[in-house]
């Protein structure tokens, strides 16, 4: 893949990305507005549907991708263009992943009690009656995942993105019937078997569409799928030992989040029981999904195109190759993610506001507090999973493994803490949590590749992200005192937060963007060069 077909296909999964989240935060405003950002209620639906999204994302960011890529990349050079190969890979994850489908839905009121602390009987029926509408989206999430990695395997990047576009409009649809024709930000007894069907059933629907659609775009491009069976002399040995290992950090990470998952429930049923409105779990997941944007958007675009690439070097020995795009990987996201992450934490509380505009300022200042605490570490984030997807572009899932360790560790004895915390803060400590664990595992994964590829050359890198950093700094140093010379003036309103948002956030954004080119970071020079070439040739 040359450069530019790299940054091609990094814009056309960008620009599908760019899409599927604004369109998943119209779908996550409203789900606030019908459901609340906190509250029983909240946390029963969210508990019900993060089952099938949790086993969604680590098998996206895990298993599939570490085993398919590079196992459809080396197919290529079969006789037949890798269709056996294939064929049979996608034959076995198919029905592993229906079977695995069956047995977690029949044992969904096991499930939420595991992933949750409630002793509320009505909200305990409530997370089971969602968790067995939403937990067949697995199969799904699967199929999706599948279908989507072939078509990268095929650089076919744009349909795999823009897909979770559809799944949106569907959600949002069922989402506009509750907020039109239902009460909302009831409580668990408020509601109603139809009421259910109606939010847990278009929420799965969405991920039926989001995975069909796939179907197309790979009968454009000419593949045809025909079931395979068998593992004997296919050669799928390495792929079987990279998927034993990724499944064991699957295993370790899903023991992880129960943890966390009943930190968080218990803590939003100690909030219910004193009338007091603080980060629980519900609470979690939206800011989760503002702290997933710029990873979605910056580094997860990017990374995908690089790891096919990673993958053909690494399978021919081309080191450099591979050590040079890890340098990419670590330098193009943190030209907007460095002042972003600044950004973040001076203007959390605006943003949420304006974003969450259907609740007051006491139910999404907790959001805020807690995106913030995992924002911080949002270059840590994208290191590790840069890191991880180098050694699986070696089918080396052992080291990922032992990384997985690291983050459960760190961060499973955080959560631990949380539980003595004041329940208001919960949230906070295990996005604190989040952070630390995702900057000690990927700064062991540096020294674990360094061992294994050589001089990594990263001084570039410390150099590019030194000069972001002062930039970002010193025009956060410049824009928060306006920032809160304007919410000191103005009253507490949605109004007042578009004001700090649009005049704090551009002050901020234009000095961070003027210093970083005066000090040189040749990235921004090149979005700004165009800008000042206008303003010189500008008669006086």
């Amino acid at each position: 893949m040359t450069e530019s077909s790299l940054a091609r296909s990094s814009a056309v999964m960008a620009g599908g990305t760019v899409v599927s989240r604004a369109l998943g935060f119209v779908r996550a405003t409203m789900l606030a507005a019908v459901i609340g950002t906190t509250g029983l209620a909240a946390d029963a639906f969210d508990v019900a549907n993060t089952l099938p999204n949790l086993f969604f994302l680590l098998l996206a960011g895990g298993v599939l991708n570490a085993v398919l890529v590079p196992q459809i990349t080396k197919a290529a050079t079969h006789d037949d263009g890798g269709h056996e190969f294939v064929n049979r890979l996608l034959t076995i994850s198919i029905a592993l992943i229906a079977a695995g489908t069956v047995l977690v839905t029949a044992a969904a009121p096991l499930l939420v009690r595991a992933f949750a602390d409630f002793t509320d009987a009505r909200t305990l029926e409530l997370a089971t009656a969602f968790a067995f509408i939403c937990l067949p989206q697995m199969f799904f999430y699967g199929l999706y995942t599948v279908l989507g990695q072939v078509l990268n395997a095929r650089a076919q990047f744009g349909a795999y993105m823009w897909a979770p576009a559809l799944a949106n409009v569907v959600m949002i649809g069922g989402l506009l019937v509750l907020l039109t024709g239902f009460p909302t930000q009831v409580g668990p007894s408020g509601w109603t078997p139809t009421m259910v069907w109606i939010l847990g059933g278009t929420t799965t629907l969405g991920i039926v569409a989001q995975a069909l659609v796939l179907v197309l775009p790979l009968r454009r491009g000419g593949f045809r799928f025909t079931p395979v069976w068998g593992f004997r002399g296919t050669g799928l040995g390495s792929a079987s030992r990279v998927a034993l290992w990724t499944f064991a950090a699957l295993a370790v990470s899903q023991l992880g989040f129960v943890v966390t998952s009943r930190v968080l429930t218990r803590a939003t049923e100690l909030l219910d029981r004193s009338h007091q409105i603080g980060a629980g779990k519900a609470t979690y997941s939206n800011a989760f999904l503002l702290f997933m944007l710029p990873h979605s958007l910056i580094t997860l675009s990017l990374v995908t195109a690089l790891f096919t690439r990673m993958s053909t070097a690494a399978s021919t020995g081309r080191t450099s190759e591979v050590v040079a795009d890890l340098g990419r990987g670590l330098r193009l996201p943190a030209v907007l993610l460095v002042p972003g992450m600044v950004a973040a934490v001076l203007f959390g509380e605006p943003i949420v506001r304006l974003l969450f505009f259907g609740n007051s300022a006491a139910q999404t200042r907790p959001v805020a507090h807690v995106m913030i605490a995992m924002m911080v570490g949002i270059l840590p984030f994208g290191w590790l999973y840069l890191v991880q997807r180098v050694f699986y572009a070696y089918e080396d899932a052992r080291t990922p493994f032992f990384l997985q360790l690291v983050v459960t560790g760190i961060a499973t004895a955080v959560n631990l803490y949380a539980f003595t915390v004041d329940p208001r803060q919960a949230g906070v400590v295990v996005g604190i949590g989040q952070t630390l664990s995702n900057l000690v595992a990927a700064l062991v994964g540096f020294v674990l590749l360094r061992r294994r590829l050589g001089s990594l050359a990263l001084h570039p890198t410390v150099r590019l992200y030194a000069r972001l950093a002062v930039a970002s700094l010193v025009a956060g140093l410049v824009a928060w005192p306006l920032d809160r010379l304007l919410a000191s003036r103005l009253p507490d309103t949605h109004l007042t937060a578009l004001v700090e948002v649009v005049v704090g956030g551009g002050v901020f954004l234009a000095l961070a963007l003027v210093l970083s080119h005066l000090l040189r970071v040749e990235e921004v020079g090149q979005l700004l060069d165009p800008v000042l070439r206008r303003l010189r040739r500008r008669p006086s």
